[in-house]
């Protein structure tokens, strides 16, 4: 394609070159591979199930590891627009308030003092209307009192980020995700000074916003909490947006413009890649609970970031052994079966190696990234899930997959996913150093034929959007990955507002 000085600017403005340009649009024509599956994780197979005391020892060894002095950050993706939680309120009010055939608005209004935000809405309603919500409501004036949440001139909750929605009650308050999230990690990532590192993932638009409440709510989060916090922040980068293109593949243009898009969660690999912490805990912003509920959150993040801490020095060791020393082949068997049966790496080729050969195909996949992946048992919730997938070199090792990854025409690919067991809660911990303490460049373990293309509508044309190998899927596929079993009640997440009228957002 022929590139105008009008593309030329904008692509500079981005950081994005004419050849990453021609691939994205490559991409979009030519599509994504299938990945080939060799089966669904799961409980011994793939899946770590702790005894309890396994998973008590894991919190021993998490303990210790930071009263010695190390390094941890808690990353928090919370970027995301509040508009998708509140789909049902917006349809409320589009239908012109018409409760009669809508059950969720019912429930909503029924339970309306349940809410955290209850006394900030009630407040609006009455700058707007004169009233208090409860009186709009007994008036029947349903359709105001939801204006009254999410449009601008009240909470203007549909427009926020989740990271801004008061989430819970506390006692003679209410707290936000954010601060929930400040809370949490006060309970387990203080390090031995007391200092509670989080870092967020925020939109441009609301930057100031989130600054503005975490410099309010870190004082007093501190003080209840006996910490110190050191909060930073970063923005989807520029350079990670993707081309929009026509049905036919050509570039789709606005004012004759190309139109970028975000990228989806997998831009969020590049923000990652700038944090330093020898240990990072993953967790979207709107899976918190209140302090009420915390306990087994608190317990199992603990065991992601023991076991972590216990299985990266093994593999450190084993690293350090190979490049500083020649092991036996007795000690290369060892390091064989410390990837089989609990990184669950398996090559069919492997035992057929030279000691050299050995030493080699150990180290190159030690050396590596790592994470450790809480999943819970599928009762029916939506999201990914964890397998054991081929890869190009010909080893199997654990993946998180979508299923928009998996072939649904393949009977056999179909059969593995409908017997999967687990669902990816998005609950990690995860070592971004190698060996010798030297951070990796994490772009250089994206495996760039996992993305997908979605089909969007924009100002009423449709069009093909190409979305990033997600975060915890394609962007980390070169990774070692380790999967533990959670509890259900580690995974809270609220997607609509009537969410947070579940028992455990609620504190009595």
């Amino acid at each position: 394609m022929k590139l105008e000085n009008v593309d030329i600017e904008l692509l500079e403005k981005k950081g994005i070159t004419p050849g990453q340009l021609k691939e994205q649009l490559e991409m979009i024509a030519k599509g994504f591979p299938w990945l080939n599956i060799e089966a669904p994780a799961t409980p011994g197979h793939g899946i770590a199930v702790l005894s309890p005391e396994a998973a008590a020892g894991s919190v021993k060894i998490w303990d210790e590891y930071r009263a010695s002095g190390g390094s941890v950050l808690k990353m928090v993706p919370a970027s995301g627009a509040a508009s998708r939680m509140f789909k049902n309120v917006f349809a409320f009010i589009n239908d012109h308030g018409k409760l009669s055939k809508d059950d969720f608005m019912k429930t909503f209004f029924d339970n309306i003092g349940k809410f955290a935000f209850f006394p900030m809405l009630n407040s609006a309603c009455v700058r707007l209307y004169g009233k208090s919500a409860l009186t709009l409501i007994d008036e029947k004036r349903y359709e105001d009192v939801a204006r009254a949440l999410v449009e601008k001139e009240g909470l203007n909750y549909g427009k926020l980020p989740k990271a801004l929605l008061q989430f819970h009650k506390v006692i003679g308050d209410s707290r936000t995700s954010l601060e929930e999230h400040l809370a949490e990690g006060a309970q387990y990532a203080a390090d031995k000074n007391g200092l509670v590192r989080v870092h967020f993932t925020v939109s441009e638009d609301h930057l100031p916003l989130v600054k503005l409440k975490v410099e309010e709510a870190a004082k007093v989060l501190a003080l209840f909490y006996g910490v110190k916090y050191d909060i930073s922040y970063s923005v989807q980068k520029p350079s990670t947006d993707t081309v929009a293109a026509n049905m036919d593949n050509t570039p789709y243009r606005e004012d004759g413009r190309l139109f970028f898009r975000p990228g989806g969660h997998g831009a969020l690999i590049e923000n990652l890649n700038d944090l330093d912490a020898d240990v990072i805990f993953i967790k979207n912003i709107d899976n918190v609970v209140p302090d009420l509920h915390r306990p087994v959150t608190i317990q199992y993040k603990k065991v992601l970031g023991g076991t972590l801490v216990g299985v990266k020095k093994r593999a450190d060791e084993y690293c350090r052994a190979i490049r500083q020393g020649k092991p036996t082949e007795q000690e290369l068997d060892t390091m064989l079966k410390f990837m089989r049966e609990v990184l669950c790496i398996t090559h069919d080729e492997a035992d057929r190696m030279t000691p050299e050969q050995k030493a080699e195909y150990i180290y190159s996949k030690l050396n590596r990234p790592f994470r450790v992946a809480g999943m819970v048992r599928n009762e029916g919730e939506p999201g990914g899930g964890p397998y054991l997938v081929y890869n190009q070199d010909g080893t199997v090792s654990p993946q998180i997959l979508e299923s928009t990854q998996i072939n649904m025409a393949d009977k056999a690919q179909k059969e593995m996913m409908a017997n999967a067991t687990h669902f990816n809660p998005v609950d990690l911990a995860v070592c971004t150093k190698d060996w010798t303490g030297k951070k990796f460049d994490l772009t250089k373990y994206v495996d760039k034929a996992t993305g997908f293309i979605s089909e969007k509508s924009r100002e009423g044309v449709d069009i093909k959007a190409l979305e990033l190998p997600g975060l915890w899927n394609g962007a980390m596929s070169d990774w070692n990955t380790i999967f533990i079993e959670v509890p259900a009640e580690t995974f809270n997440p609220v997607k609509t507002v009537n969410d947070l009228l579940r028992p455990v957002h609620q504190i009595g």
